[in-house]
């Protein structure tokens, strides 16, 4: 793995991570990373630059962060590629059915009206972008609570049935793979 990759998976689990999630795999770091230091670590993007920073990280090195990972049930997750996967692919579902009612959508994910504006300014007249943007928003705001079934609910929430019924449909097709 080049260390871009390596960087923007780092990225992505740190994205993913609960605060609880976080609080525990520190306390598995507590051999290599001081309490001070622990107390400082507010995200996992900087566990693992502290973990890398100490040898115990790196592109050609990423057993240690599996047996982490593995230890707060994560590491099945993203070995398997469904860490984010799926809601990517129900984003691009969405993407192509969901049109003017996104806003409707991302009040009900308890997006505020300032990130939802933000949206919006980012890509002023295309729909389908503006719904990407929309569910990678909602994932990093909720921080690890962001679930494929959140987001139908959601959807469902809105009176969104077809849409929700869309998402479901195609993850569970067998042709993608999905689990």
């Amino acid at each position: 793995m080049d260390s871009l990759s390596f960087n923007a998976l780092l990225l992505e689990i740190s994205d993913g991570l609960s605060a609880e999630q976080l609080e525990r795999l520190k306390f598995l770091c507590v051999e290599d990373i001081k309490k001070r230091e622990q107390e400082k670590c507010t995200s996992g993007h900087r566990l693992f630059q502290l973990l890398t920073e100490r040898g115990k990280l790196g592109p050609d090195n990423t057993e240690h962060l599996c047996r982490l990972l593995s230890e707060i049930h994560l590491c099945e997750q993203m070995v398997h590629g469904s860490f984010s996967n799926k809601l990517d692919l129900a984003a691009e579902v969405l993407s192509e059915t969901l049109g003017n009612n996104w806003r409707k959508l991302g009040r009900k994910l308890r997006l505020s009206e300032v990130k939802l504006d933000s949206i919006s300014r980012k890509h002023p007249s295309d729909l389908e972008e503006t719904t990407m943007e929309l569910v990678r928003e909602w994932r990093r705001c909720s921080k690890g609570q962001a679930t494929v079934e959140a987001l139908v609910q959601a959807l469902r929430d809105c009176q969104f049935n077809m849409s929700a019924d869309k998402v479901q449909d195609t993850l569970s097709d067998p042709a993608l793979g999905a689990n």
